[in-house]
C-alpha cells in the first residue's frame, strides 16, 4: 500500500470516529486488533471508544502530525474538550483541557491491527 492512500484510510477512520459511526468501525479496524497490547478484538475496541465518548462528551479527533510509512501510521493527536468528571485518574469536572496522544498504528489487510497510545497526562495536570 503507497503511503498517501494509508494516509487517506487512517484520515478516514478519523472522520469515521469524529462522527461516532460506529457501525462502519470494522472497516478501519482488524476483527483482531490490540490496543496497547491487550487483545480487544473489534467489538472491544468499540466499547473502549463509546466509552471515550461518554466520558468525554465533546471529544474530537484533531490530526496534529501523520506519518504515514506503510505499514504504520505514525499521528500526533490533539484535544481540546471536556471531560466529565475523571479523567486518567484527574478530577477534570467538565474544565476544558488541552492535551495530545502520540500514537502509532500498525496496518494488516488495510485495517487497524495494533495500537500503541501515550496520552499526555502530564499536559492535563497542569491544567488543573
Amino acid at each position: 500500500m503507497a503511503r498517501e492512500e494509508l494516509a487517506d484510510i487512517y484520515r478516514d477512520y478519523i472522520a469515521c470516529l469524529n462522527r461516532q459511526n460506529w457501525a462502519a468501525l470494522g472497516q478501519f479496524v482488524h476483527h483482531d486488533v490490540a490496543h496497547n497490547a491487550r487483545p480487544l478484538g473489534l467489538s472491544g475496541y468499540r466499547a473502549m471508544l463509546e466509552q471515550d465518548f461518554r466520558d468525554i462528551p465533546d471529544l474530537h479527533f484533531d490530526i496534529a502530525l501523520l506519518i504515514s510509512e506503510p505499514p504504520c501510521i505514525a499521528a500526533r493527536l490533539r484535544f481540546d474538550c471536556r471531560p466529565a468528571g475523571t479523567f486518567l485518574g484527574l478530577a477534570v469536572n467538565s474544565k476544558r483541557v488541552s492535551f495530545c496522544e502520540n500514537v502509532f498504528y500498525e496496518f494488516n489487510g488495510g485495517k487497524i491491527r495494533q495500537v500503541w497510545s501515550v496520552i499526555d497526562k502530564a499536559a492535563i495536570e497542569a491544567q488543573l
